[in-house]
């Protein structure tokens, strides 16, 4: 019987750059090389990581999350609304000033997982839309740069997508965004 090779933060990694290879696929080759790690390798996290979820008497997302990550960089409490949640935060090496955010509900139900910017990290300064760089922001600092943003829904699971004005030309677009990390900037449909 042969053993699984351990699934770590170096394949969690090249499952986020698998979703994101869609949109830029030449970031993605020098993140991947960055990891040393072959396109084979990147397809079989992914498929690993994909069967974890689905497994029927598998673990949880959260468990999933801590035996892939191990335990969390910091921790904080939220307040979403009404209720409380935590919201867990864990380094990942390809994106130093990133954290990958977990928020959990209470009972341990995962109800968001993303990309954020690291505490103490310089965000980028963003006036215009033609300022966004494929890897440079996250959904909330660009919601927060553009607001009102209004969310969309994404073209996948790990996708999400906010509609955005430029402030200086009333031009629409739409930011793309894969595991909370902007990716592209589309024109926006006519009337947004």
């Amino acid at each position: 019987m042969t053993t699984a090779a351990p699934f770590g933060p170096r394949e969690f990694q090249l499952v986020l750059l698998r979703r994101m290879a869609d949109h830029q696929p030449g970031l993605v080759e020098d993140a991947r090389h960055e990891l040393s790690a072959t396109l084979a390798e990147m397809r079989e996290a992914n498929r690993r990581w994909q069967a974890m979820s689905r497994a029927p008497r598998g673990r949880g997302a959260l468990r999933r999350y801590r035996s892939v990550l191990g335990e969390p960089e910091s921790s904080l409490r939220r307040a979403v609304g009404d209720l409380e949640c935590d919201a867990l935060f864990w380094p990942v090496p390809l994106w130093p000033g990133l954290r990958f955010e977990v928020m959990v509900a209470p009972g341990g139900a995962v109800w968001n997982e993303w990309l954020v910017r690291a505490p103490g990290a310089d965000s980028p300064v963003l006036g215009r839309p033609s300022e966004l760089r494929p890897w440079s922001c996250t959904v909330n600092e660009v919601a927060r740069a553009f607001a009102p943003a209004r969310p969309m829904e994404g073209s996948a699971p790990t996708r999400w997508a906010l509609a955005i004005t430029d402030p200086a030309t009333g031009t629409p677009y739409v930011a793309e965004f894969t595991w909370g990390l902007f990716q592209r900037l589309l024109p926006g449909p006519p009337g947004a």
